[in-house]
């Protein structure tokens, strides 16, 4: 698709993203399609970056301490660093991605071709509501996300390490 015609459907597919069809639906069929773009494209591209920037997380499974890899929506930061949430699709529970930084806050992207080690870190209080309406712009569907869900979503910051 054209970046013309993904910016003018995008209203159309954040509507279809609200919806609970596609909040049971999503987990099954999005992640999986995002790792296998990022495979086949040799980690230069997945498919949902065309409608929201879209990094791959690989944490520490908090019980495996098995690599864990989440295609997550993200928003990049001037600083390198960027904002994910853990929206799990507005599933009521944290998405095990979400967990698995809080017990081991060191993790790497992939991002657009690009791979680096990071530092997750919860945003809390006022840092993360300022971040908020910065995600809500590229994403309107997290506050769908936080009603159906119950939950305040988890927001993390990953900060490259240097």
């Amino acid at each position: 698709m054209g970046t013309r015609l993904v910016e003018r459907l995008k209203p159309f597919f954040q509507w279809l993203a609200a919806t609970d069809v596609f909040m049971k639906a999503g987990p099954k069929i999005v992640p999986r399609m995002d790792r296998a773009v990022h495979r086949l494209t040799g980690g230069r591209g997945v498919m949902s970056d065309r409608m929201i920037p879209t990094l791959l997380l690989t944490t520490t499974g908090s019980r495996s301490g098995e690599p864990r890899v989440s295609p997550l929506a993200c928003l990049p930061e001037e600083d390198g660093s960027f904002l994910v949430v853990g929206s799990n699709f507005g599933r009521e529970h944290h998405p095990a991605w979400s967990g698995n930084l809080l017990k081991t806050p060191r993790a790497s992207v992939s991002f657009r071709g690009r791979e680096a080690e990071v530092t997750g870190r919860l945003l809390e209080g006022e840092e993360r509501a300022e971040a908020w309406p910065r995600l809500l712009l590229i994403w309107p569907v997290y506050d769908r996300y936080t009603e159906k869900s119950g939950r305040e979503l988890r927001v993390f910051r990953l900060s490259p390490d240097r």
